[in-house]
């Protein structure tokens, strides 16, 4: 069968040091069906010490929410950078308000600056 490259949308490469896991073609993938291809990057996933909360606010899509913390929880197996803060808005699935949405998009903003990283396994 050769070399594994791609697998369920993690890619595989062989260096000195192990294996190099990651998803960037996933990230891509996931930034183009959201609109954010062209967004300016964030430097970090959250806002520092910020605390998220049932607000009082309008309710939004739960399909679409639903959707987007799905793929980021898929994601974060191979970026542990992200995993605080998708932890955090998934909390919210069962009733998203607009501040949520806000962090997911802070979150791929994030993953915008940073589409390749992911995990080396060392030998």
């Amino acid at each position: 069968m050769g070399t594994l490259k791609y697998f369920l949308g993690m890619e595989f490469a062989r260096s000195k040091e192990g294996i190099i896991v990651n998803q960037c073609k996933y990230v891509f993938d996931l930034l183009g069906e959201t609109g954010l291809l062209g967004c300016k990057a964030a430097e970090t996933p959250i806002e520092p010490n910020s605390k998220l909360q049932s607000a009082k606010t309008e309710d939004v899509v739960n399909k679409q929410y639903q959707r987007l913390i799905e793929r980021l929880v898929y994601l974060s197996h191979t970026r542990p950078d992200i995993a605080l803060a998708v932890n955090m808005v998934s909390q919210f699935m069962h009733s998203p308000r607009s501040e949520h949405v806000g962090v997911v998009y802070r979150i791929l903003k994030y993953l915008k600056g940073t589409p390749g990283r992911g995990l080396l396994l060392k030998k």
